[in-house]
């Protein structure tokens, strides 16, 4: 009888968990101004280092959110005045597994390091147009090329 007890404590445990992920996801995106976004946390290792996520832009800051976690902070957030987009392409390698096949790794400098940001082309569209609107004197731009997708 031990046993079943020690199993639907865990159960319990774990259905709670999972709970609380789901409301704080729908706390933090209950507006509909959220974008599926994955951002890539380590460089040690090449292809690797991808984390699944959610953005929110709010005002001049893409603040971005880990899927599994249980913070309500940000975990990076990326000022609009200060990033820029070097270059775009498709996930390659052992990135493949990790990421969609269809989505576009951005890779973007701001103010403290490289950043490289991976999302669906849609959403592309939209981020690029967000950096765009940047106000009069901002350094934000995009400088590579269009590629035809």
């Amino acid at each position: 009888m031990r046993i079943l007890e020690w199993i639907a404590i865990g159960a319990l445990i774990l259905a709670v968990g999972l709970l609380v992920l789901w409301l704080r996801r729908w706390l933090l995106t209950r507006h509909g101004d959220a974008i599926e976004l994955y951002l890539r946390l380590s460089t040690l290792v090449a292809g690797r280092g991808w984390a699944p996520g959610f953005g929110r832009l709010v005002g001049d800051q893409l603040r971005w959110y880990r899927m599994f976690s249980f913070s309500f902070r940000p975990r990076r957030v990326l000022q609009r005045r200060s990033l820029a987009v070097e270059s775009r392409r498709l996930p390659d390698g052992s990135e493949r597994f990790s990421l969609r096949e269809d989505w576009v790794i951005l890779r973007c400098t701001s103010h403290h390091a490289p950043v490289e940001l991976a999302m669906a082309p849609a959403t592309l569209t939209g981020f690029l147009s967000w950096i765009e609107a940047a106000p009069p004197g901002a350094v934000s731009l995009y400088s590579f090329p269009p590629t035809a997708d």
